[in-house]
This record gives structure tokens, C-alpha cells and sequence, in this order.
């Protein structure tokens, strides 16, 4: 596996599935350079999903031209989504659109949630077929992607059903899934990290503050070589909609690879110093601690991921970011799941908040955090694109 993977999600034409005579040669060619970029620099393992519109199908239009023997190919089928289609037919078109023989890897797309879990539990249905195509050997290693936390995931990964994880972990989501890393580890399963610029705190507009902590490197870099520097951690997905979009990950990772350690963790020092000058040092190494899950909580606020994107707006100025993130909550099915704060006020929170040591202050701040953050309601990216 190279320490990089190229992205599917944001270079295709299209988020719905649209005929093959609609596919635009000036975004065909973006496609297949952004390929061809990606492998000349080392990038082989080429990850898309059946849920990214047209994407399998433009990368079926370059594969069959490239080496197979060289390439590491990932789908992603949400069997949820399906329910009036078996993932052996879903598989078929994926396998259909990619114009190959096999993946090396399927994931499941979406375990997100307590009844997603108990489905790969019970061993049947989808995972039953999944068994199935890996015996007929047209699927090499089987895993899943998440968004959950690790009262989901870890569960999930100590079923042993699985290779490899796709989660969400960097700085900004480290200690709270942590967890999730370690318990692959223990696996010995291979740990793909989803979407670290984006959902790592928008990197590729960093705010002032940030960019001024992470030099001389990016905030992108940073956090490459922060993620990268776990051995537990193996490739991180970078969804380049354009092949320059590459070029500057590849760069922190041959210019500081052997200083990965060292440089990434001087950097967090900065970044753990000011938030610790902004919001306490109790706060910064027990916010976590404590916390209702949303069905726990009051109302079904989301309370962990609300506390989390109000921690580093106000400490770090990203309140793009939180807002971008905040206004998902609730508006985007399992993948966002709970409640805003806008009712927090409304409640009675001793019972919810007995384990935390900020029982006091958090409905303060959920409010606060609600003005600060609230805006126009959004959709999660393949559903603001049809």
C-alpha cells in the first residue's frame, strides 16, 4: 500500500448516475490525468464507491488501459441504500462500470450506526454474499467505512469480518477515536484514513491562526505527517479533483518522511499550547470525557461533535469549518445523526452530563455554540450536488 490513495469522490463529472454519452471529454481528461499523475508519483491504490455518481464509471474508462498487476482498485456499496437489490447485483454494476475483472478491496459504505452493526453480526445477507464474491475471487480484501465513533466501529472491528477500516482520525478528532485505531491494530487490519483535509478542518483554506502554527509546512502537511507518523495508521485518501492537487501531499511525504515524527510533533506542541492558552488545560485534555451519545442525550443533541467544533472555532478561529460541519447535524440521515443545540436550554442536563467534570458549563456552551455556528441547513456533498 503506498502511504497516499487517490480519491474518488471529487473529480467526476457527475454525483448521480448519468448515461456514458453525457460524460464531458474535458472532464474525462481530468479524470484519467489526475490517474496517471497520481501512479507516476506512486499513488496505485485508486479508491472510489458506487455512491459517487458517474466516478467508477470514468475510472472504467482509463483502468483497462493501465497495468492491473500495478494497481490497487476500492469500491464502496452502501447495502442499506439498496434494499430493493441484492450487493451482488449492486457489485456486478460496480464491477460493470469499472470495466475490471475483480477489486482488490470492497468496502462496506456506511457502518454508522447500532442496527448496521448488528447486520454484520448476524453473518448473513449482504455479508453472506460478500463471502461469496471473495471465494469466486472477484473481491480480494473486504473492510468498511465510517463515520461513527467507537462505540460502532469498535465493535465492528472485533467481529473479525473485516481486512481494513476507513474512519475518520486526525488531530482534530484524536483522542475520541483513538480508539477505533487501536482496536484495528490489534486486528491487524489496515487502517485507511478518510477525507483528512476536509474533514480535518477544511486544510485547504486553513484560517490565519493554524497556518501560522504549522509553519513551515501546510496545515495539510501537518496534518499528513501528524496521521502518518502512527504506524497504526496506513494510507491516507486524498480526493483530488485535479492532478496539482497531489503534488503538495507528496511532497511533505518525501521531503520530511524521515523527520515525519520529530516535525509533526513540535507542531502539535504549538497547537496544543494555544488551545490550552484559549480554553484551559482541563478543558483541552478532558472535554471528551463523560459525554451522552446523541439518543442519550436531551432532545438527541448531538453533544460530542457539537463541543468538538466549538472547541476549535474558538481556539483556533475555525468557524468555517464548524459551521460547515454543525449545520450537517440532522440533515444528512446516520451519517450526521442527533439534534443541534438550539433547544439546549430547554433541558434538564445532571442526568445526561453526571460522568462529565464540565456538567456545569456545557449547556452554556451548547448554546453558545448554536449562535456562533448555525446557519443555513446542509447536505452532505453527494446530496448538495444532484
Amino acid at each position: 500500500m503506498p502511504v497516499l490513495t487517490c480519491g474518488g469522490m471529487r473529480y467526476q463529472q457527475s454525483w448521480e448516475d448519468i448515461p456514458a454519452g453525457q460524460i464531458e471529454k474535458k472532464n474525462q481528461d481530468n479524470v484519467e490525468a489526475t490517474i496517471r499523475h497520481a501512479l507516476e508519483m506512486g499513488i496505485n491504490h485508486i479508491e472510489t464507491a458506487r455512491g459517487y455518481g458517474s466516478s467508477e464509471m470514468q475510472l472504467g474508462r482509463i483502468l483497462p488501459k493501465l497495468n492491473r498487476d500495478g494497481l490497487l482498485v476500492q469500491t464502496k456499496i452502501h447495502p442499506w441504500e439498496f434494499k430493493d437489490r441484492s450487493l451482488t447485483d449492486v457489485f456486478n454494476q460496480s464491477l460493470k462500470n469499472l470495466q475490471l475483472d475483480y477489486v482488490d478491496f470492497l468496502g462496506i459504505h456506511g457502518l454508522n450506526t447500532p442496527e448496521h452493526l448488528e447486520d454484520v453480526r448476524h453473518g448473513d445477507g449482504f455479508m453472506k454474499e460478500v463471502r461469496q464474491l471473495q471465494r469466486e475471487g472477484r473481491v480480494r480484501f473486504v473492510g468498511f467505512s465510517t463515520h461513527a465513533g467507537p462505540e460502532v466501529v469498535v465493535p465492528a472491528i472485533e467481529t473479525g469480518a473485516f481486512d481494513y477500516v476507513n474512519l475518520h482520525w486526525y488531530f482534530i478528532y484524536h483522542p475520541m477515536h483513538w480508539p477505533s485505531v487501536e482496536a484495528a491494530a490489534k486486528q491487524d487490519m489496515g487502517v485507511f484514513i478518510i477525507s483528512p483535509n476536509d474533514k480535518g478542518g477544511m486544510l485547504y483554506e486553513p484560517t490565519e491562526k493554524l497556518a501560522r502554527l504549522c509553519d513551515p509546512l501546510s496545515p495539510m502537511q501537518w496534518n499528513d505527517l501528524y496521521c502518518l507518523s502512527r504506524p497504526e495508521v496506513h494510507t491516507l485518501s486524498i480526493g483530488a479533483a485535479k492532478p496539482p492537487d497531489l503534488d503538495v501531499h507528496v511532497e511533505a511525504v518525501t521531503n520530511w518522511w524521515d523527520e515525519r515524527i520529530p516535525m509533526s510533533g513540535k507542531i502539535e506542541q504549538r497547537i496544543v499550547q494555544a488551545l490550552e492558552d484559549s480554553l484551559g488545560v482541563d478543558w483541552v485534555a478532558h472535554w471528551h470525557e463523560g459525554l451522552p451519545q446523541f439518543h442519550e442525550a436531551p432532545g438527541e443533541i448531538n453533544v460530542r461533535e457539537i463541543l468538538r467544533l466549538w472547541t476549535y472555532a474558538k481556539a483556533l478561529d475555525m468557524t468555517a469549518f464548524g459551521k460547515m460541519r454543525y449545520n450537517l447535524i440532522g440533515n444528512a440521515d446516520h451519517w450526521f445523526p442527533g439534534k443541534q443545540a438550539e433547544t439546549a436550554g430547554e433541558f434538564d442536563w445532571t442526568e445526561a452530563l453526571k460522568n462529565s467534570r464540565f456538567a456545569a458549563r456545557i449547556p452554556v456552551i451548547l448554546a453558545e455554540a448554536h449562535r456562533m455556528l448555525h446557519d443555513e441547513p446542509k447536505q452532505r456533498l453527494s446530496k448538495s450536488a444532484k
